[in-house]
């Protein structure tokens, strides 16, 4: 049940400014890197494309080849850089580090160190001598020493910039350096999304569908911000926090964007994981950052969407007394919430589907006040919910809303925009302009059951055990009393499902002890069918035992329905659990087990005799299913004639019958029409289960 988010848009009336280019870090990146080429490339930069240092020995035996044309000698410290000449730089040189030969009109220079400033005018002397062959014009210069102011700074480059680098990081990570508090080391800032007034947030209590109970206790809150002097006057006080709490899809996060767009105060919105973080202290500064800014703005509200992530009960974690950061965060919530100081104007919102594992401190009167219940939508809730969610689509004459309300039962908000949005994708995919009845049930199909896999490759004897397991469930659903009435049977395959049966239960409140039992019968009843009409039993029916079983441990252990424990519940509503040990004795335990087994074993000798009373039945229908693949309710009918047992669902079984008849006459296989449940029961494909 939500609408579409409109919140993330710029708030209204705010002037355009020019934007200011922000400092990128990646010029501090290039700066480095062009010092480091400046000294990586040093000397090599000012005498040429090419140099080496060579010893004195082999100085003189490249002076004796004729290779240079200049040599400069630096007074005082006997530093000798010699020019090679350009048709000589291959033979000195050779291959070069790339692995290319030299180009000859490259320059070139060979370093080395001289015993002294007077040695190397003896030896150029000495090998012109030596070598009258060779035409020496050799120009030897001394030259003053070089200013080593740049060799200095060359040298102190490095350093100044691994100075200057530190000096931008703390900056940073004090708040003073640029990029706002989004930059990468402003980690003890808020992550708040504001909505200010005026914001384009246009989500309001008229988005939000059915929810009137919880609807209406919001809108006191919202009517204390807009006029509190009517609460006031009289001694009233603002509830200081409101806790939303329900099953997921329910509307929780739509219920406070409706906050937002009604109250026309500065709305600060989150989730619980923002204050989480790597680095220690971070997520109790943010929560510091969120207040201040919040008393800034007051009047205005904090919304807190999966509060769960920070407040879970302390003392519970699995660090077993180490450093715990998240409790950290929730201590510095828990004081910013209620505790010496005051937060007067300030509203906490906050949204969880975990209410049973949150810190009890934190639910006390003081800070959240009041614990809102977003229940799952009833009937009337889930037709307004589709009126919502149909605006923008396109439906034909023939969508009857009431009907596909009644379709759904147990569907949340979210799952009824789901096939709203299915059924559209559906109709689509079909090349119509509209969308259609048939074309919704195919998207709640869809959603229960799974893709349908017509091709998947079967075997007759495969085909003949699902129709006659899927048989079994239909007959018992039909003659128990308080089972839930049977509206299609399927054998082809759909998701993991080698086949399913879709039921229509009552939505009712509370369940008695026979209804459970019928219950467990008819989910037996696949199970049973197989032992009596095939002989042997198989795998398909794995998941109506882990179903049964569950249920039977839950009526002996928690609902006290046995009548060798009465009424003993060992289940823990408040979330604190018993630890390590069960709060029953070994005797117990055994007790307990021996319960389940008697009362699944009781089910399932009921499932098998009434099986064999209505064996011709039970093959025709298994008949049946082999040759149509899917049957209906009036299918059943005919079979068996009328049920028995009448219930509230009756009126909205004959709805689909009459549905499934049309269908029947236009000859349509697939997109068949589904139940107004959920009940379909899923097999896994992979151990070759069938329902």
């Amino acid at each position: 049940m939500d609408n579409y988010n409109k919140g993330d848009k710029k708030l209204k009336g705010s002037k355009s400014k020019k934007p200011k280019m922000p400092f990128n870090l990646y010029w501090l990146y290039f700066i480095l890197l062009a010092g480091l080429i400046v000294i990586g490339v040093g000397r090599e930069g000012f005498y040429g494309s090419k140099q080496k240092e060579v010893s004195w020995s082999d100085f003189q035996k490249h002076l004796a080849k004729n290779h240079f044309d200049k040599i400069d000698v630096e007074k005082g410290t006997a530093s000798v850089t010699a020019h090679v000449k350009k048709d000589s730089i291959a033979s000195v040189f050779g291959i070069d580090a790339s692995g290319s030969s030299a180009k000859a009109d490259e320059s070139a220079v060979l370093l080395t160190e001289a015993p002294s400033e007077d040695k190397v005018a003896e030896v150029l002397k000495a090998t012109k001598e030596e070598h009258p062959e060779y035409s020496y014009t050799v120009d030897l210069n001394y030259t003053k020493p070089s200013n080593s102011l740049w060799s200095i700074l060359i040298s102190l480059l490095p350093f100044a910039l691994l100075i200057g680098l530190w000096i931008y990081m703390m900056r940073r990570m004090s708040g003073g350096g640029s990029g706002g508090s989004g930059g990468v080391f402003s980690v003890g800032k808020s992550k708040a999304q504001l909505y200010d007034k005026g914001s384009d947030l246009k989500t309001t209590f008229k988005d939000v569908a059915g929810l009137s109970e919880a609807k209406e206790e919001i809108e006191e809150i919202v009517e204390f911000l807009k006029n509190p002097t009517k609460y006031t006057e009289i001694g009233g006080k603002i509830p200081k926090g409101a806790l939303l709490v329900g099953p997921p899809g329910t509307g929780k996060t739509l219920l406070a964007k409706a906050v937002a767009g009604e109250a026309n105060v500065p709305f600060f919105s989150l989730s619980g994981s923002d204050f989480v973080e790597m680095f220690v202290g971070v997520g109790a500064s943010r929560v510091r950052d969120l207040f201040r800014q919040a008393k800034e703005k007051s009047p205005c509200i904090i919304f807190i969407d999966e509060i769960d992530a920070i407040g879970r009960a302390r003392g519970k974690n699995l660090n077993m007394g180490s450093n715990d950061e998240r409790e950290n965060t929730l201590n510095q919530l828990l004081t910013e919430m209620d505790g010496f100081g005051t937060n007067s104007g300030i509203i906490i919102l906050a949204a969880t589907n975990r209410a049973d594992i949150l810190d009890k401190a934190l639910l006390r009167a003081g800070r959240f006040d009041r614990q809102i219940h977003v229940d799952l939508p009833d009937l009337n809730d889930r037709k307004a919910i589709f009126n919502v969610h149909l605006r923008p689509v396109k439906i034909d004459d023939s969508v009857d809303i009431e009907f596909l309300a009644k379709q759904t039962p147990g569907f949340s908000g979210a799952d009824i925009a789901n096939v709203c949005n299915e059924a559209a994708l559906i109709a689509a995919r079909q090349g119509k302009k509209v969308v259609e009845q048939q074309d919704f049930i195919s998207a709640v199909d869809r959603i229960i059951g799974g893709l349908e896999k017509k091709n998947k490759v079967t075997t007759l004897n495969e085909r003949k055990t699902i129709a006659i397991h899927e048989a079994g469930h239909a007959t018992l659903s039909w003659f128990l009393r308080y089972a839930n009435p049977l509206v299609k049977v399927t054998i082809v395959p759909r998701g993991k499902a080698l086949g399913a049966a879709w039921y229509l239960p009552e939505e009712r409140q509370i369940t008695t002890k026979e209804q459970m039992l019928d219950e467990m019968c008819a989910l037996l009843g696949g199970r049973a069918a197989e032992e009596v009409f095939v002989g042997h039993i198989s795998s398909g029916a794995v998941n109506d035992l882990e179903r049964v079983t569950k249920q039977a441990y839950a009526m002996v252990s928690y609902m006290g329905m046995s009548d060798e424990l009465p009424n003993l519940s060992y289940y823990d509503s408040t979330g604190d659990s018993y630890g390590f040990t069960k709060p029953y004795s070994e005797e117990t335990a055994l007790k307990i087990d021996v319960e389940v087994q008697k009362m699944i074993a009781e089910q399932y000798a009921r499932a098998k005799e009434l099986l064999k009373e209505h064996t011709d039945g039970h093959n025709k229908l298994a008949d049946l299913l082999i040759t149509e693949e899917v049957i209906f309710a009036d299918d059943l009918k005919k079979i068996f004639g009328e049920r028995q047992w009448a219930s509230r669902s009756d009126e909205i079984l004959h709805e689909t019958e009459q549905l499934a008849n049309e269908k029947k006459e236009k000859k349509v296989v697939d997109n068949t029409p589904i139940p107004e449940i959920l009940a379909a029961e899923d097999k896994s494909e992979e151990s070759g289960e069938t329902n």
